[in-house]
Formats: structure tokens, C-alpha cells, sequence
């Protein structure tokens, strides 16, 4: 005779303690759950509503400054420490978690156009209006000595921009030309130029630490490889561009900031076409910095706001404005990727969350499950219209918003103009330039 039993185990459906919920066996079979679609959609336009509401990305303002921030650099081990340089010539270094000025530096007559860590991050470089390099020490001086830098380079002409090596004891300076320099040597390694023109930044690439990037006020981007000690090859834009970022984990990607409003995302195999144009600022886009993920960056505008914008989009995700921040000059990402500072002309260092609706602190197990589901709940549901329209709206400052109108119909316009250059012209006349390719003016090897 055969006897069945059956045969439950208590872990399935007992609790551990009182405290925990009861376990609830559940059946995932879709025929018997016919409105799990509906509920998920409702849950999804919730949670959208929801981030919507607790989007509050501000977080502090590092005032003392006495004059326009202009350039800030980030410290390469210590998430709590930023550098930053201003107009007046003075540099000051931060502590973020105590949002304090911990030490306070005269470091140039004039403006400091640019500051630098070492990759060890021991000490930090800076440029200034009086032609002068400077190496300092990260940490303060001891009881009784003075404020001194460890080393001062004394130039020809004015440095407008300094980047350190990635990797070795060596760092390039531009201005009339790109100079590379051993930290310790008082004359450049090598000087590379290619044009006549002033040339505002330089940067090396993180990954391919010998090649670097420089941009000159003749609308150039130029490349050089620090091995052949020449420059590699150049494209030249419509307008000028500020200055490039690199991507920190694709080798040949970089971002660059533009006079014309946009910026573009360059891969330096094919410089010809930009692999994507990112469109939404109303003036020109002043600095750019990429997020250590890579996967998206944050520019900083004459229009006094700041847009985060994925690497794969060409409109931003997300735009920051406060009523009293001016002309945003210098911004960075921070190397945790969870926060953003930006330097603006009304003498404050502002710090934001990168994600505007996140929750700081340690968050509990549930509550990131909660998260999680959300955030899959959002992405199932994006394109559906409603839940678009809450989770792209922004609220604009009134110049903004007027000025992306204006820019809308004269977009109208001049898009009117070609379609009826082309309707009235003789077939193959006419070529149709895509909007990649409309401001690259030539490419130069």
C-alpha cells in the first residue's frame, strides 16, 4: 500500500520573529493576475509623481570668497576635499563634509586661471595672470612658517590652463602654445603648437595617459601625443569652444563645450562627425565634467544654470538654477559620482545631488527594494505620455524659458528656409548637410 504525505517546510511560510511580515505564498501565473498591469502602470505614475515632489537637489552654498570663482579642481583620494581658485587671485581649500574653508592661499596677483592635483594627491598646481606656475603643499604650513609654495616658474606669457599627468611627475601648462613640464625642471620638456592663437585649455586623457587635449580661441580642438612630441591632428568648429572633457572610461570619447550653446561628444578616430550634439543651453557653455561612471556629464552656462545630460542623449535630463546664482563659470563632478559643485560669478561654490530626488544617508533594506522596484516601474512605463510629461516637466527662470521659445521659432524658421531652398531648386543642387555635421568646418591631420 502506498501512503503519499505531504510535506511543507516551516522556512517557506514561518516567521523568523514577531517583528517580520508574514510570508505570503504567491503565484506569478499571469492568467490569474488579470489587472497586474494597470495596478503597475498606477504604481509607476506615482512613483513618477513622487520623485517629482521630493526633487530638491540643492544641498549647501560654500561662501568666502571675495571675488568671482573661477576654476576648482577635485583631490585624487579624498572625497571630502575640493580646491578652488578666483579672480582675485586667491585660493581656498574646502572641507565638504564640514562645509568649511580650512585653509586660504594669496597664491596669484590677477586671476587664477587654472588648479591642479597631483595624481598622489601631496600637492596641487596653480596658474595665474602674473605668469607664474606654482606648486604648493596639500597640507598647511607647520606653527610659525609662512605660506610658501614649494616651487615658482616664472613664464614669458600668461598661462591660461594646467592639467597634471595621470600618472607620472609630469604636468602641461598652455597659453601661447601647449608646454609639458617635469616638476623638476624650471624650463618645458617639449612645447607643441599649431596655429597663432591663444589656447584656453589643456587636458590629459585619463586612460591613454600620453595623449592629450587642448582647444584655442581660432575654434580649433587639437590632439597631441606627448611620445612624438607633436600634434596629432585638429578639427575646427563654427564657434569656439571652451574647453573639452574627457570620457573617464572610453579612451577616444571626449566632450566639448561650445560658443554656439551646444556641446558636442567627439570619438578622436573620426573627427569629422560628432557622435552626438547635446542641445539645450540658451548661451555658451563655459566647462563640462564627466561623471567617473562615464555614463553621463554635467556643463556649466553663461545662462546661469547647469544641465546633466546622458552621454547617449542629446537633450539634458535634468537643469539646476537657483535665483541668485550668476554666470556659472567652472563645474566638477565628484569622484563618488553622487554629488556636483559648480563655481559661480557671484563668488559661491554651490553643491548639489547628482540624482535630485535621492534620499541621503544609509538607506534600509526595504527601502532600496522599494527604490529598485520603482525605478524598473519607471522604466517599463517611460513612453507612456502622461508619465513622460510629469517626469520630463521643469520648472524654468523666466530668461530661460523666453529665450528656448525665441530659439524654437527661429529653428522653425531656418528649417522652413531649407525646405523651400530644396522645393524650388533643381534636383541634386542642393545638398542636405545633417545636423551633425552642420558646425564642423574641416578636419585637419
Amino acid at each position: 500500500m502506498k501512503v503519499k504525505m505531504l510535506s511543507r517546510n516551516p522556512d517557506n511560510y514561518v516567521r523568523e520573529t514577531k517583528l517580520d511580515l508574514q510570508r505570503v505564498p504567491r503565484n506569478y501565473d499571469p492568467t490569474l493576475h488579470p489587472f497586474e498591469v494597470p495596478r503597475e502602470y498606477v504604481r509607476a505614475l506615482n512613483a513618477t509623481k513622487l520623485e517629482r515632489v521630493f526633487a530638491k537637489p540643492f544641498l549647501a552654498s560654500l561662501d568666502g570668497h571675495r571675488d568671482g570663482v573661477n576654476c576648482l579642481a577635485k583631490h585624487p583620494k579624498s572625497l571630502a576635499t575640493v580646491l578652488s581658485g578666483a579672480c582675485d587671485g586667491e585660493v581656498r581649500i574646502w572641507n565638504l563634509t564640514k562645509r568649511k574653508c580650512i585653509r586660504t592661499i594669496q597664491a596669484h596677483e590677477g586671476f587664477v586661471r587654472g588648479i591642479c592635483t597631483r595624481f598622489c594627491g601631496t600637492s596641487f598646481f596653480t596658474v595665474g595672470d602674473d605668469k607664474t606656475v606654482k606648486h604648493w603643499k596639500m597640507d598647511g604650513p607647520g606653527y610659525g612658517e609662512e605660506e610658501e609654495p614649494l616651487h615658482t616658474i616664472l613664464g614669458k606669457t600668461v598661462y591660461t590652463g594646467i592639467d597634471h599627468h595621470w600618472k607620472e611627475a609630469v604636468f602641461a601648462t598652455c597659453g601661447q602654445q601647449v608646454d609639458i613640464w617635469d616638476e623638476q625642471r624650471t624650463s618645458p620638456i617639449c612645447s607643441m603648437t599649431w596655429g597663432f592663437d591663444s589656447i584656453s585649455s589643456v587636458k590629459f586623457n585619463p586612460i591613454e595617459t600620453f595623449l592629450l587635449g587642448s582647444c584655442a580661441s581660432d575654434r580649433n580642438i587639437v590632439l597631441y601625443d606627448m611620445r612624438q612630441a607633436t600634434p596629432l591632428k585638429k578639427v575646427i568648429l563654427d564657434m569656439r569652444t571652451n574647453t573639452i572633457c574627457w570620457n573617464p572610461m572610453e579612451a577616444f570619447i571626449f566632450t566639448a563645450a561650445n560658443e554656439d550653446y551646444n556641446l558636442y561628444t567627439f570619438d578622436m578616430r573620426a573627427l569629422d562627425t560628432p557622435v552626438m550634439v547635446h542641445m539645450d543651453h540658451v548661451s555658451a557653455v563655459l566647462d563640462v565634467d564627466y561623471s567617473p561612471t562615464g555614463k553621463e556629464f554635467v556643463s556649466a552656462s553663461f545662462d546661469k544654470s547647469i544641465r546633466i545630460f546622458p552621454v547617449d542623449k542629446s537633450r539634458s535630463r535634468e537643469v539646476y538654477h537657483t535665483k541668485r546664482m550668476q554666470h556659472v563659470i567652472c563645474v566638477k563632478w565628484t569622484s563618488d559620482s553622487k554629488y556636483i559643485m559648480c563655481g559661480s560669478d557671484e563668488m559661491n561654490i554651490r553643491l548639489w545631488k547628482a540624482n535630485a530626488s535621492e534620499k541621503l544617508g544609509v538607506l534600509t533594506s526595504r527601502e532600496k527594494a522599494a527604490k529598485d522596484y520603482n525605478q524598473k516601474l519607471k522604466e517599463k512605463f517611460q513612453h507612456h505620455p502622461h508619465i513622460k510629461r510629469i517626469a520630463r516637466h521643469r520648472h524654468l527662470p523666466k530668461s530661460i524659458y523666453s529665450q528656448i521659445q525665441e530659439q524654437r521659432i527661429m529653428k522653425e524658421a531656418r528649417r522652413r528656409k531649407e525646405v523651400n531652398r530644396l522645393k524650388h531648386s533643381k534636383p541634386g543642387s542642393v545638398s542636405i548637410v545633417p545636423e551633425k555635421k552642420k558646425h564642423i568646418v574641416a578636419v585637419v591631420k
